[in-house]
């Protein structure tokens, strides 16, 4: 009888179908679907009798059915039966060889057809899962579910089933050997090609991954899959990005369970022998392994650190995503194998490897991995994992790091700092611990004693006793500041030895102040030498000496408990001195552009706080202007700080959380200026409108403002700003206690101090409702608010006091707000403190027979107090009254609506769009002639004080006071809001004590005053601009820093001329003051934003600024353009740009100018085409490269060209080589034509003594500079516009300089002397009316 054939595994389907030798066993046929169910039949009652090996006589039937339909057919029940059989089979030691290879062929057969038939099924599921994921497809859930849901019921029953067949002993069916390795392959490759499906790692299939998990170990158990799993785990780790956190997780149960940990160092080292540069290649497959080293590191750590070695050559390859990897197994190392203080000593040498290694990687060449390397401390300083000898170091890489350019890595530096804070070992509190601390600390431990006794030795015990009260003594005298002219003379030596001889010497001597003194210097060497630490503390060979003299029975490692002290405490102050300096770095990002940078650095600040650093209160008030962010994210981050720091307390009752909330609200309005006071009561607001702010707050506010809560005289005032700050979000907290208000906070005993008044006026001011379309909230004019307000102003006046003067704004400010005919009640305030005046001067004429004076303080109260009145009338018409005729016109003709039925309603809509325009026309005309014919004409009280303000400015030689001049003067300025025809014949006196007053007070607030009256009447202030712009070379800090406010502002408005003078603001960023610095570069961001308005004041700002009559410096110059050009982003810009600046060297005429223009085309950013433009204007500054400068400027250019990243184009090459080879070639014959150099120096140098530099435009005018103290010779004012037209027609001779005399001769005191005005002739000539659209001037 022949011997049966045997069953070959295929490598393919059809490979069955092609003979493949003698003995091999092939399909017959193929039968066609009309045979089919007679043939399945047959093999239905085959397997009933015969039972697994009927598909020895069947197996092209069921070949066919597989092959052509792939219909389900239940082939787990023939393995399965099959399986039940094989142990008794197997165990059978008579059976043949034939029957031994008809079970291996049936098996072969069976687990041949069922893991082809489940192969089908998983590439059907994965392709449903695929349409599942995309999100253009409809009905994907439907589909998902007819198609796949019956499969995933089966899957897992056939992984049981194959792994219990796996785990008999089924080498007897090869007679004793192995199982071949195509057997194990078939029945693992079902398991790979399931953990191929995008969705093998949800949750739902975890059934699933783990029957796969112990099929695949059982194979590597029973039938040597080692290595193939080497490979094929490796291979997928390349291709499927999904599979790597569950290979780890399998990988760390077979190594934990299983035994296989022999499995890990093979993929391990597989994955090490990868070649650098391909992974660097293939950003796909790296992930896979990265993400596969760094799960299985945090499953099994112990594992991955004894196969480390073999993985570290790739912290040196181009992979990132490899070092990151590698790193955070490193990290998960340390955190959990290499932590604890009972290391052995290979152990800790290990950890102090990998910290060393992590360190180094801190300033890597990527940002992402720098970034990951602060996430990987921060986890292990959370896990208390890091030794405290490597406290400091990274402590200071970390601060190191807030530098960084990269906004992530920034951030979690920030993330890590707050982890040291949560985690220092040295206190639940850091606080700041000065030296004195220290060194006292370190002499009631005595180790300054012992330090000292190690160098006297020939001292005995009682000798140092009765020195220790004077050396304490010296020691307490040892950090007092020292006088002038006193010097430190002793120096620091570098070895103990040294110190103690020192030390011997000055106590022979009985100089105890230079004992401490060295003793100390000495502590705090050792405490920062680097390899100090408390774990190898300083010994010497003197220790026996200590004993004998300090104390006979005292043990060795007494002093080394000191030195131990004394480094705890050394590392405690340097920690807090890192934490200082990174306070101070962080409170800058809060104004970052990254939002979340900014974030971090607020919830930094909270973490601070929480631990009781003292600056952490400035970071506090630092991030409150943040509330005005136009970021959600920004504002609710500084919601949720305030929220935490304030809100969220500790304390058990209401009453003691109302109180730490009040005492810590108080504390931040110590001192605060106007602003931080705003952005507090925006927070306050938001607060109370949420109802997150208690009632026992509001409770507790109103005790200590009525005195039934004991506080004192600022926390009584703090309670009124509070109250005032609640009423913004809920007015009934105000408006149910006005009366309380009113009668203690304007009481006589109030006015004692008017800083309370002023606080409660401006919280009663919170209690109108904002609303435009309802009736102004108004009280009548004989309320008590108004009669208790005009009374303290009164009795305030003729009393000298600092504070009065803001009260009495505030109060004018709220008569005008709230009050029926408030002009009357100001009216009468005016009236009774002029009389006052009047009555002093009486008085004083009497006492001095008629050359008596009004005291100054009095004269000063006076014209602040009509300033105030002046500025409040122009805002109540222009705004109050304007908005209620405007609201009475409406519902008037709503009214009128209403009863007009007959008429058509589209005529009657398009008439009273009319009408409503008209009528706004009408109202603002009214307004207007009420300011310029009624206000100041002689019938209204303001006229008769305005020849005493002229006169107090037109004389500062008689009226010498600064804060009288100062107040004059802005008071000045309220009373040109008034009318445009009082302005128009004052703004020369107003700008000639602008530019001539000595006093920065009086500069600044006509500073002040002129932006508000550029903004009321632009057209009369637009001659007179460039003497605004003047002021931004003022030699006082504080007058610059005002202009450029406001010059900030009038210009963001559309306000002022930005042509030809807005390089004044361009200067500024070269300020030495930081806060100017500020200033201009806030003006700068916002310009930016306008479009492309800092683009087209580029050229204009180039012109000037390199002008030789500038006044300024290269350096200088050369910093401005850092910034502006930082603006200069799009590619259409530059190229543009690059053209202007090439062209502009034809016109250039001085070697500055040539290495400006130069300096500002290596700060572009030059594409191909702007590459393409340098080449065509090549002739522009061919012959400039001379210039080492120049040509080092466009040698950047090429760099920084390079580097971007060139594009493959040949033309492109071409152009660079091309370009490069003609600077080389015109630079050599600059340098070898020394007779051609000569002849262009003689050429050029007339025009550099002048100083030519054109602007870009041919219609620009040449800039002047603006000298920061002008002379009587310099200050011309522009000419009247009255006079444009007679000087048309009339040739005028040479303009005489005007003269302007300021006495302070107070015996020559008469009015020509004194007078400050200019002639009328010297009055602008020229008005241009200002446009307010910043398009068509920028355009």
């Amino acid at each position: 009888m022949a011997a049966a054939p045997e069953f070959h595994l295929p490598l393919a389907p059809a490979d069955l179908l092609r003979d493949g030798g003698p003995g091999r066993y092939v399909v017959q046929e193929v039968l066609p679907p009309r045979e089919l169910p007679p043939a399945l039949t047959a093999f239905r009652a085959a397997f009933r009798a015969r039972g697994a090996l009927a598909v020895l006589q069947h197996f092209d039937c069921v070949y066919s059915t597989w092959q052509r339909v792939l219909m389900t057919f239940c082939f787990s029940s023939v393995v399965s039966h099959h399986s039940n059989e094989l142990p008794a089979i197997l165990s059978d030691s008579g059976l043949s060889h034939e029957d031994r290879t008809a079970h291996l062929n049936a098996l072969k057969m069976n687990c041949y057809l069922l893991t082809g038939l489940m192969d089908a099924f998983e590439m059907e599921t994965c392709k449903n899962s695929c349409l599942e994921a995309d999100p253009g497809r409809k009905n994907r859930k439907n589909h998902a579910k007819t198609s796949g849901s019956l499969w995933e019921e089966e899957r897992e029953p056939l992984l049981r089933l194959l792994t219990q067949l796996l785990q008999l002993d089924l080498c007897q069916l090869w007679a004793g050997l192995a199982v071949e390795e195509e057997f194990v392959s078939l029945m693992t490759g079902s398991c790979y090609r399931i953990l191929e499906n995008p969705s093998i790692g949800l949750q739902r299939y975890r059934l699933t991954r783990e029957a796969v998990t112990h099929l695949l170990a059982v194979a590597l158990v029973h039938c040597d899959h080692m290595f193939s799993a080497t490979l094929k785990i490796t291979q997928m780790l390349q291709h499927f990005e999904h599979v790597a956190p569950v290979f780890a997780q399998a990988v760390s149960l077979w190594a934990k369970e299983y035994g296989l940990k022999s499995l890990v160092g093979e993929l391990l080292r597989e994955i090490g022998q990868k070649c650098t540069q391909d992974l660097a290649r293939e950003a796909s497959g790296v992930k896979g392994y990265a993400t596969f080293i760094s799960e299985l590191a945090e499953q099994i750590p112990a594992l991955v650190l004894s196969n480390m070695s073999v993985l570290l050559p790739h912290l040196d390859g181009e992979s990132y995503m490899m070092r990151n990897a590698i790193l955070a197994a490193m990290a998960e190392v340390l955190v959990q194998v290499l932590n604890g203080d009972q290391l052995e000593e290979a152990a800790r040498g290990t950890r102090d490897k990998f910290l060393d290694i992590l360190q180094a990687h801190v300033c890597d060449v990527h940002s992402f991995v720098r970034s990951r390397v602060m996430q990987l401390f921060t986890h292990i300083v959370r896990c208390k994992a890091l030794p405290l000898t490597q406290f400091q170091s990274v402590v200071s890489l970390a601060v190191g790091r807030l530098k960084d350019k990269s906004v992530i890595v920034v951030k979690n530096a920030i993330q890590l700092l707050a982890a040291f804070l949560s985690n220092n070992p040295f206190s639940s509190k850091v606080i700041a611990i000065n030296m004195v601390d220290m060194l006292y600390v370190c002499l009631q431990a005595k180790y300054l004693q012992c330090a000292i006794a190690r160098a006297v030795a020939f001292l005995c015990l009682e000798e140092w006793e009765a020195m220790l009260p004077e050396v304490r003594a010296a020691t307490q005298q040892l950090f007092k500041p020292l006088q002038e002219g006193e010097e430190n003379v002793l120096e620091v030596e570098e070895t103990v030895e040294r110190t103690v001889e020192q030390i011997t010497g000055l106590l022979k001597k009985l100089n105890y102040n230079n004992i401490t003194l060295t003793a100390h210097k000495q502590v705090c060497y050792v405490g920062s030498c680097p390899g100090e630490n408390s774990e190898d503390p300083p010994h010497d060979n003197s220790s026996d000496e200590i004993e004998e003299v300090v104390q006979e029975e005292q043990p060795q490692t007494e002093l080394v408990k000191q030195e131990m002290l004394v480094q705890y405490l050394q590392d405690a102050y340097n920690f807090s001195v890192k934490i200082t300096e990174a306070l101070n770095l962080i409170s800058k990002m809060m104004y970052e552009n990254s939002v979340s940078v900014v974030q971090e650095a607020i919830e930094f600040f909270v973490t601070v706080s929480q631990f009781g650093v003292p600056e952490a209160l400035l970071g506090v008030r630092r991030m409150l202007p943040l509330i005005w962010s136009k970021e959600p994210g920004i504002k609710e981050a500084v919601l949720n700080a305030y929220r935490q720091l304030y809100l969220s307390l500790s304390e058990d009752s209401e009453r003691a959380k109302a109180q730490a909330l009040v005492h810590s609200l108080s504390l931040i309005m110590v001192d605060a200026s106007l602003g931080t006071i705003q952005c507090l009561e925006e927070i306050i607001s938001e607060f109370v409108q949420k109802d997150e702010i208690k009632p026992a707050v509001t409770q507790l506010l109103w005790e200590r403002f009525t005195e039934k809560s004991p506080c004192s005289w600022l926390e009584r005032r703090a309670a009124v700003m509070l109250l005032g700050m609640m009423a913004r979000g809920k007015p009934e907290i105000i408006g149910s206690n006005l009366d309380i208000l009113v009668t203690m906070g304007l009481s006589e005993k109030a006015c004692e101090d008017y800083r309370l008044p002023q606080e409660v006026c401006n919280a009663i001011s919170k209690l109108p409702a904002l609303d435009k379309n309802s009736a102004p909230f108004r009280l009548p004019q004989n309320h008590m608010l108004f009669g208790c307000l005009s009374e303290t102003v009164s009795k305030g006046f003729a009393q000298p006091s600092s504070h009065w003067i803001p009260f009495m704004e505030a109060a004018v400010t709220l008569i005008y707000q709230l009050a029926e005919g408030a002009e009357e009640i100001c009216a009468d305030i005016l009236h009774v403190c002029s009389q006052q005046a009047l009555e002093k001067v009486q008085e004083a004429d009497e006492v001095s027979d008629g050359a008596g004076s009004l005291p100054t303080f009095l004269l000063l109260h006076l014209v602040s107090l009509v300033g105030q009145v002046a500025l409040q009338q122009v805002a109540y018409l222009e705004v109050s009254v304007s908005a209620e005729l405007r609201r009475r016109r409406i519902l008037k003709e709503e009214k009128t609506k209403k009863q007009s039925d007959t008429r058509n309603e589209t005529t009657m809509e398009e008439e009273l769009g009319l009408v409503g325009a008209t009528a706004d026309d009408t109202e603002a005309e009214l307004i207007r002639s009420i300011c310029e014919t009624e206000l100041l004409d002689g019938k209204h009280l303001l006229s008769a004080f305005v020849p005493l303000v002229l006169k107090i400015c037109n004389n500062p030689g008689l009226y010498s006071d600064s804060a009288l001049s100062a107040a004059a003067a802005l008071t000045l300025g309220k009373l040109c809001m008034i009318s445009s025809e009082f302005c128009d014949s004052h703004l020369r006196l107003l700008f000639t004590v602008m530019e001539k007053s000595t006093l920065p007070d009086v500069r600044s607030n006509l500073i002040i005053a002129a932006g508000d009256l550029a903004i009321r009447f632009p057209n009369l202030v637009e001659p007179w601009t460039s003497h605004l712009y003047a002021r931004l070379r003022d030699p006082c800090p504080s007058v610059r820093q005002t202009a450029g406010l406001v010059m900030t502002h009038l210009i963001l408005k559309d306000m002022v001329k930005v042509k030809g003078q807005v390089s004044e603001m361009a200067t500024l960023l070269t300020d030495p003051e930081k806060a100017i610095v500020e200033v201009a570069q806030n003006f700068f961001g916002e310009l930016a934003n306008k479009g492309n308005a800092v683009y087209n004041l580029l050229p204009d700002i180039i012109s000037h600024l390199s002008d030789a009559n500038s006044g300024i410096e290269e350096e200088s110059f050369h910093t401005v353009m850092r910034h502006l050009f930082a603006y200069i982003t799009k590619d259409k810009q530059t190229e543009s740009l690059v053209e202007k600046l090439c062209q502009r060297f034809r016109t250039a005429r001085t070697e500055r100018q040539y290495r400006d223009l130069s300096h500002c085309l290596a700060l572009l950013p030059v594409s191909d085409r702007g590459l393409h433009k340098l080449q065509d204007n090549y002739d522009c500054f061919a012959d400039k490269l001379q210039d080492p400068a120049v040509y080092s400027c466009f040698q950047t250019v090429l760099t920084r060209f390079r580097r971007a990243g060139i594009k493959p184009e040949t033309k492109v090459r071409v152009w660079d080589k091309e370009l490069e080879q003609k600077l080389s070639a015109s630079r050599n014959r600059g340098l070898d034509s020394t007779e051609t150099s000569e002849t262009r120096k003689d050429f050029s140098s007339p025009l550099q003594t002048e100083g030519n530099f054109f602007p870009f435009f041919l219609t620009g005018s040449r800039h002047q500079p603006l000298s920061p103290a002008n002379t009587d010779d310099d200050f011309i004012t522009p000419s009247s516009r009255t006079l444009r037209n007679h000087k048309r027609a009339q040739k005028h001779p040479p303009r005489k300089k005007a003269i302007i005399t300021f006495s302070s001769d107070e015996e020559n005191n008469s009015e020509d002397e004194l007078s400050a005005e200019l002639r009328e002739e010297e009055t602008p000539t020229k008005t241009t009316p200002i446009t307010r659209s910043s398009a068509r001037r920028l355009r």
